[in-house]
């Protein structure tokens, strides 16, 4: 795969990423639920083997589990991935119901940084991100920090996730941003708008993150599959997941299916090709729970649709999709 330059950083990035929300495990608000952590190691190790070069986490995901099983994942590991985490939603380790809360004050977050890097047994963190801009009114404090993190060579380059262009804006005062990390798929095209020309005019990178809007848009879905989904996994509580999207969405996926169909490719590489045709997009990450799902991504990293492809998709969302 070819590489990207990440902004205005020195990161040369493969198009598609390892997302490791998923490997986090279950039993909490926001998780996929049961994950085997075997799994999850021989997915990251599977991707890495076929050229995929970063893994995007977070310390939140699985409240530190994810990263503890990265870390185990890059041991012994000669080719090296970049590691990208994220900071701000914190838990209280003694509280039993694990509660997150969300801060951006500086002693936070330099606590934070160093439990990452003790959980995934790493000397520096490539991209260290602010996961959400909340509270909004710490948002100068927090990019302070994490941009003396950066000094202090904790971290390499520092980045935002789910930021808007006037919070950007704030944090720019303050220090470069060298990416930023939104919603982006075919389901959801909002960042279309404003969000995208803003960062090719500020040399951002964008990494996004749901570009197969949480596995919903791989092929492999089923109405079956989402009635049979643990009580704590997140998705069948979205609303891509329920009617009356979720008929439009399975429709598009057979439609996608078909386009795919002609390039010997899956609607999930048909659903990453979608978002990496924007120039503004550096990388898309992608959540992988097992080995054998890295197969059904990887040709996205070279694959590109036609103007007539994505003029299809365009037209039977147009058609189909419900009044609100």
């Amino acid at each position: 795969m070819q590489t990207r330059q990440l902004g205005n950083s020195d990161l040369k990035i493969t198009p598609l990423g390892v997302g490791a929300w998923a490997i986090g495990g279950g039993g909490l608000q926001f998780s996929w639920g049961p994950q085997d952590d075997a799994d999850s190691v021989a997915a990251i190790h599977a991707a890495l083997d076929r050229g995929i070069n970063w893994i995007d986490t977070a310390a939140v995901y699985g409240l530190g589990h994810s990263e503890e099983v990265v870390g185990r994942a890059l041991q012994g590991r000669s080719n090296k991935p970049y590691i990208f985490t994220k900071c701000t939603l914190v838990w209280d380790p003694n509280d039993p119901k694990k509660e997150v809360t969300r801060t951006m004050k500086r002693e936070s977050i330099r606590k934070e940084c160093e439990n990452s890097l003790r959980r995934m047994g790493i000397d520096v963190i490539d991209l260290y991100q602010i996961h959400w801009p909340d509270p909004d009114p710490e948002i100068e404090e927090g990019w302070a920090a994490v941009a003396e993190l950066q000094k202090e060579g904790k971290v390499r380059w520092i980045g935002v996730s789910n930021f808007k262009p006037a919070q950007m804006d704030r944090a720019r005062a303050i220090a470069p941003i060298t990416s930023l990390q939104p919603p982006y798929s075919i389901l959801s095209p909002d960042v279309e708008a404003e969000i995208l020309p803003y960062c090719a005019q500020h040399n951002i990178g964008v990494i996004v993150y749901s570009p197969m809007k949480s596995g919903l848009l791989t092929g492999a879905m089923t109405r079956q599959r989402i009635q049979e989904m643990p009580e704590d996994d997140f998705r069948q509580r979205t609303v891509n997941f329920k009617e009356p999207l979720l008929t439009r969405n399975l429709n598009l996926v057979e439609r996608m299916r078909e386009i795919g169909n002609r390039h010997g490719r899956t609607p999930g590489e048909v659903a990453l090709a979608w978002v990496l045709r924007r120039p503004e997009v550096t990388g898309a990450i992608v959540g992988l729970r097992s080995a054998k799902q890295v197969d059904g991504v990887i040709g996205a990293g070279d694959f590109r649709l036609t103007e007539s492809e994505i003029e299809e998709i365009a037209k039977f969302l147009r058609e189909n999709t419900p009044a609100q």
